[in-house]
């Protein structure tokens, strides 16, 4: 038997989980040993290889491989730490034995931090906690090493994992320690850490081939991997197997891949067994979910489902049908939209569509608005045109009654803006629970309120602290859907009344009316949004209109035309400012503001309805 761990890392955004790997890979045997190029230089955040992963910080796939320190095989998976993921911290927890809950010096546990460790504890696992980034200033470990405890007593913890083991790292530095006052230059505390307390793989390497598959990868030459722990037996290279679905269907394949994540690169081999997780590729893949079972083709014995949290927010996709629709991409069609939204769902398990009575809308489903935003952002870049409406949350009949959901918000920011954030919260129907306040002249509200008031928050809470607040939220309990509306922006909008270019003029003039969105030259057409109103009212603009031009000499010069730079929102930005009655554009070259209806006497129509 091979001397196998394996293990997933969790914690709450940015506590520096994807950092800690890094460290990790840099001081195993793979990396010293430097028998490939490969391994001359780790770069930083190595795990996060999606562009989006790395153009906004975060990780948002699960991800595994295996690292080797001392003839020991650590099998190591790193896990999003936003909320919005959560589904991938779900999905991957029936393939290891432990997990490392990181926790930040400073802060301590955050309510991503509750959500993971409620997920391990459903699994029967006991963490190690890891107190991560302990170089920094101001670290308060006692303090934090309570809280945990606090918050695995609240989460009824059993008496193993209350007794949990503990390790002082700096990620960034690649040092660790039993004690605070002892740390060593090096990750050996982690390593040893992980070899004494990670229990070995409860397998049967004897008994026919069993996996269920947690995890999804595409590859463009050889089609789906399915990812995940092999439970009983040996697999290798063009053996039959049995594939069964939670539906109980079989189809039967054969295996043409077996992959492996070693270190930093993928490694073929011929042969698998117990207690690796493993890539498998073959015939038959191509409907392949998550949690289907792969079996010896002689002995079918599929593995329970696992259950995960359902979706709590949805957004209708529309088919593009503006006047620009088709020059900028090269997907427009609801059947090439259907099969690619289709197709995520394969990859991703908290993903929902459903097709609706129109054939140009469909009903996607998810976590939260990051996570719908990312799936929209990737179609964009493959070449989708798609319009979207405002997100909405998903409300439940519970004992006959409508009930929608509400969530603990945790807000931090410095003591000059409270003024401003309480009136900001009031407007969404917020309750105020608790206010605190510390040395640092910073106030920490603690509050309830709805998932709806919270859509389109965050931004706002950024703008009003200058980007200094601290927001965190974690859901609290259903209750009775409100009947004020919440969350519907404050101001009115600018339309445009007809299609062309914009002119400079036009624009001047209108920019005492609001906060434009568009600059002099730029396509517009009729029902596109080109600005905010400083009013609470929608206004109908021209803003294609120059300057009339007469055949008498004017005297001085004319008036100097200054623009004011425009207001060019993101994606995540433009879906949180729409209204119910309004869409985003998007398209692999623009984002644009429009109304679902265009025309001016139809918006007045549909009011009237």
């Amino acid at each position: 038997m091979k001397k196998i761990r394996n293990i997933a890392i969790v914690a709450h955004v940015d506590h520096g989980k994807t950092t800690l790997i890094d460290k990790l890979l840099e001081q195993s045997d793979n990396y010293q040993n430097k028998k490939n190029s490969f391994y001359k230089e780790i770069k930083e955040r190595f795990m996060d290889t999606n562009d989006l992963e790395k153009e906004k910080g975060i990780t948002i796939f699960s991800k595994n491989t295996s690292i080797f320190w001392n003839k020991y095989q650590i099998n190591i998976i790193d896990t999003p730490g936003h909320a919005d993921f959560s589904a991938e911290v779900e999905r991957i927890l029936s393939m290891v034995d432990s997990v490392l809950l990181v926790v930040d010096a400073t802060e301590g546990p955050m309510p991503q931090t509750r959500f993971v460790t409620q997920k391990a504890f459903n699994h029967n696992l006991n963490p190690i906690i890891v107190i991560n980034k302990i170089d920094r200033k101001n670290i308060r470990p006692d303090w934090v090493i309570n809280q945990i405890f606090d918050l695995f007593v609240n989460l009824n913890a059993s008496d193993k994992q209350l007794d949990f083991p503990i390790v002082y790292t700096s990620g960034i530095k690649g040092t660790s320690g039993y004690e605070i006052n002892q740390i060593n230059n090096n990750m050996n505390a982690l390593y040893e850490s992980i070899i004494r307390y990670v229990p070995k793989p409860k397998i049967d390497i004897n008994k026919p081939f069993q996996m269920q598959i947690s995890q999804i990868e595409h590859n463009n030459y050889i089609g789906n991997i399915a990812i995940g722990l092999i439970k009983r037996g040996k697999i290798k290279i063009n053996q039959l197997v049995l594939v069964t679905n939670q539906k109980g269907k079989m189809i039967k394949s054969k295996i043409l891949h077996l992959i492996y994540n070693i270190g930093l690169h993928q490694i073929n081999s011929n042969n698998a067994e117990a207690g690796d997780i493993v890539g498998v590729a073959g015939n038959g893949f191509e409907n392949i979910k998550i949690f289907d079972t792969i079996c010896d083709i002689n002995n079918n014995n599929p593995l329970p489902p696992l259950i995960i949290d359902k979706p709590t927010i949805n957004i209708f996709i529309h088919v593009n049908n503006s006047p620009f629709s088709g020059t900028e991409g090269k997907y427009i069609t609801s059947s090439k939209i259907l099969h690619r939204l289709e197709q995520e769902c394969l990859y991703d398990i908290a993903l929902c569509v459903k097709e609706t009575n129109n054939y140009n809308v469909f009903c996607i489903s998810g976590r939260g608005e990051l996570h719908l935003v990312i799936l929209i952002e990737n179609m964009r870049r493959e070449g989708f045109e798609l319009a979207v409406s405002k997100p909405k949350v998903i409300n439940h009949i519970m004992n006959g009654m409508l009930k929608e959901p509400f969530e603990k918000l945790i807000l931090n920011f410095e003591n000059n803006k409270k003024g401003n954030i309480i009136q900001l919260i009031s407007d969404r129907k917020a309750i105020i629970k608790n206010i605190t306040y510390d040395i640092n002249n910073r106030v920490t509200i603690e509050s309830i309120i709805s998932s709806r008031g919270l859509i389109g928050f965050r931004n706002e809470f950024l703008n009003v602290t200058s980007g200094t607040g601290i927001i965190h939220s974690f859901f609290s309990h259903y209750d009775k859907v409100l009947s004020e509306s919440v969350g519907q922006r404050r101001n009115g909008v600018l339309i445009s009344n007809s299609q062309g270019n914009a002119v400079g003029f036009s624009l001047f003039h209108l920019q005492s009316r609001g906060k434009l969105f568009i600059k002099h030259g730029e396509k517009v057409y009729e029902g596109q949004i080109i600005g905010i109103h400083n009013k609470n009212n929608d206004l109908t603009v021209n803003c294609l209109t120059g300057k009339k031009l007469t055949n008498m000499r004017a005297s001085g010069n004319d008036e100097a035309i200054n623009l004011i730079p425009v207001k060019k929102m993101l994606l995540e930005e433009a879906i949180t400012f729409i209204n119910d009655d309004e869409l985003v554009e998007i398209t692999p070259m623009s984002i644009r503001i429009r109304k679902k209806y265009l025309k001016q006497n139809q918006r007045k129509t549909s009011k009237k309805n």
